[in-house]
């Protein structure tokens, strides 16, 4: 193909071009597909390396699901309490996810969060502070200390702010509106090429114009896979797209069956059903009530917390005024156990009107304090509900919030079982186990986003002239696919199959589950892989919703599959993974993972277990010293 020199419209870099009438073509070293916290540092990392890096986004720059991450970035920082320290903050993590988390990722993460919080102030992020001017700390559910750098509540903003400066005063190329449907792998079968990275295939979604990045190294930081149900606190673009991207090309994805469904999701309006209540709110003296008036929380505080959980309101009321006594609000636990105490007082009938549970800060705070902490809440529940939260309780009740499973990588880079791919951030898994801790999210984004973009600049690095290269075949075929539901005559319309798909997630997967209810769901998932083979789509492939969701679908129903199988198969209820009919842990389960991959036909799942790794002595003390 001929090329002719054009420059990105962004940054005014040279760029690879395209014959007339031909596909659009780009070379890079490094391709990170997603533009969150994950993917905007380890794009700054791959290019300060040294790499030729791009950043592909579904969406526009700025507008990544991180932003809604409102509460703050955990890193024992010992601003609050100079009794804290990674080991502390290992060990909470560790245990918020019932010990199911991949030791050495909760390991790094503990240890380099609080230097990623700095970095993120020297590049210009500016936190709320101290009395004595030290980045501000908040308390959130499951850490012992008050550890969460932020900004007001609206920590995520601030973080993809600075890195998004940042990365655009480096010149990193950025192309938005642009989905990825397929991985490039090199067909080689000499010199042990066969199966790396070779590059990305995807689309603009403006145009529908076909676009093929060749780079030996591909990032993928695309987030979760909250669409799949109906009662999301997730945006539009987390339909699972690098969990199915990473399956198609040949990794394996672990622990999808943990699904977090946050504890406070709006209830109230329907159009806004399930968008994100911050644990802000409790951390600043929230409490829960059910119809009834009734703190409930007392009353379902679990034996692994007691030592730490304050036992009556005397106690936890104390907490809240002289942040002495380190026995916590049991709305403090981790959101495992407070989404299925809300659950259960809603099941019991002592729901609101709408269907939730009320949280109360109004009672608790003044005004201003509200105002000053909480200006998110504060201006979303007045415009979309007509709440005022400094004079009334919200409703709210549990939302699906984010997946601990995702694609298996190594703890040290990220990088998958496939050659030069790697995955970071919500798509990845093993860093939270069976249930993430509030605020652990965006530590992760920001430490395992630095190592993903270091280890990828550093494989291609390597490559010197053994680049792998792209086959031709591949891009037709990847061409056929996309462009398949134009060709489909009297089909359905994507739009009814998705609503059907997140409805059955939502009543069969959903926060309760039972062997019965997650058979009927593989069962209805079936179904809907039948339908989506004759999924239709009108008109033309400029501006058109309708193929782009049709596209979605089909990573949506992989993911479905992979969550659903994975909750038939653990006979117990650990973390964000509740059995009715196994409701306790077993200590056999706590020795291993679930591991899915692509069945040989592409068609399906497979599963298979495996053990966890096994801790080292000299962190297993954390776990044997009562504290």
């Amino acid at each position: 193909m001929t090329e002719s020199s054009t420059r990105h419209p962004m940054t005014g870099n040279e760029m690879s071009g395209e014959s007339a009438g031909g596909m659009e073509r780009h070379q890079y070293d490094v391709v990170v597909v997603g533009a969150g916290g994950a993917g905007l540092r380890a794009a700054i990392a791959a290019h300060e390396s040294g790499a030729r890096t791009a950043i592909v986004c579904k969406s526009l720059l700025g507008k990544a699901h991180t932003v809604m991450a409102e509460g703050g970035i955990a890193a024992a920082m010992g601003n609050r309490w100079p009794e804290d320290n990674w080991e502390v903050h290992f060990r909470d993590t560790m245990r918020g996810g019932k010990m199911l988390n991949n030791w050495r990722m909760a390991q790094l993460h503990a240890q380099e969060a609080p230097e990623r919080v700095m970095e993120l102030e020297d590049w210009g992020a500016l936190f709320d502070r101290t009395d004595d001017g030290l980045i501000s700390q908040r308390d959130f559910g499951g850490h012992k200390y008050a550890r969460l750098a932020h900004v007001g509540d609206r920590t995520g903003l601030e973080m993809i702010r600075t890195l998004q400066q940042r990365a655009v005063a480096l010149g990193i190329d950025v192309f938005m509106e642009l989905t990825v449907t397929d991985l490039m792998k090199d067909p080689s079968t000499g010199s042990g090429q066969a199966g790396r990275i070779a590059g990305a295939f995807g689309y603009w979604r403006e145009s529908g114009r076909f676009v093929l990045f060749e780079a030996p190294s591909v990032i993928l930081a695309t987030g979760g896979i909250g669409k799949s149900f109906k009662v999301t606190s997730n945006s539009w673009e987390y339909t699972g797209d690098g969990h199915a991207l990473a399956m198609r090309a040949g990794a394996s994805l672990i622990n999808m069956e943990f699904v977090q469904f946050h504890p406070t999701g709006m209830v109230w309006p329907p159009s806004v059903k399930g968008l994100l209540v911050t644990e802000s709110v409790r951390g600043d003296g929230g409490i829960l009530k059910n119809s009834e008036g009734k703190r409930f929380m007392f009353d379902y505080i679990p034996e692994f917390f007691k030592a730490e959980t304050a036992d009556t309101v005397e106690e936890a009321d104390r907490w809240y005024d002289d942040k002495k006594n380190n026995r916590r609000p049991p709305e403090l636990l981790p959101r495992d156990e407070v989404a299925r105490a809300i659950n259960s007082e809603i099941k019991a009938g002592r729901g609101t009107p709408h269907g939730g549970i009320y949280l109360d800060i109004a009672s608790r705070r003044m005004p201003e304090f509200i105002r000053k902490r909480l200006p998110s809440m504060y201006h979303q529940f007045k415009e979309l509900a007509d709440v005022d939260i400094t004079a009334e309780p919200m409703e709210i009740g549990p939302t699906c919030h984010y997946v601990m499973g995702g694609v298996e990588v190594d703890a040290d880079t990220q990088e998958s079982a496939v050659t030069g791919l790697y995955a970071v951030g919500e798509c990845s898994g093993g860093m939270h186990g069976s249930n993430r801790l509030g605020g652990n999210s965006l530590g992760d984004l920001l430490v395992f986003g630095k190592r993903a973009g270091e280890a990828a600049t550093a494989y291609a690095s390597s490559l010197g002239d053994n680049r792998p290269r792209v086959d031709e075949a591949d891009v037709k075929a990847a061409e056929r696919s996309a462009l398949a539901p134009f060709e489909v005559e009297g089909g359905e319309n994507p739009y009814t199959i998705q609503s059907d798909l997140q409805q059955s997630m939502n009543d069969l997967v959903g926060i309760i589950r039972t062997a019965a209810e997650l058979e009927e769901s593989l069962t209805e998932v079936e179904a809907f892989k039948v339908r989506a083979k004759s999924m239709k789509v009108e008109g033309h492939r400029q501006y058109n919703p309708g193929w782009h969701l049709a596209i979605d679908l089909r990573n949506m129903l992989i993911v479905s599959e992979c969550i659903a199988k994975a909750a038939l198969a653990r006979e117990e209820s650990r973390g964000g993974h509740t059995r009715d009919d196994f409701p306790g842990p077993n200590a056999e389960w706590g020795t291993k993972n679930l591991v899915v991959n692509l069945n040989a036909e592409g068609t399906g799942v497979d599963l298979h277990e495996k053990p966890l790794p096994v801790m080292p002595d000299e962190l297993k003390k954390y776990f044997e010293e009562k504290s």
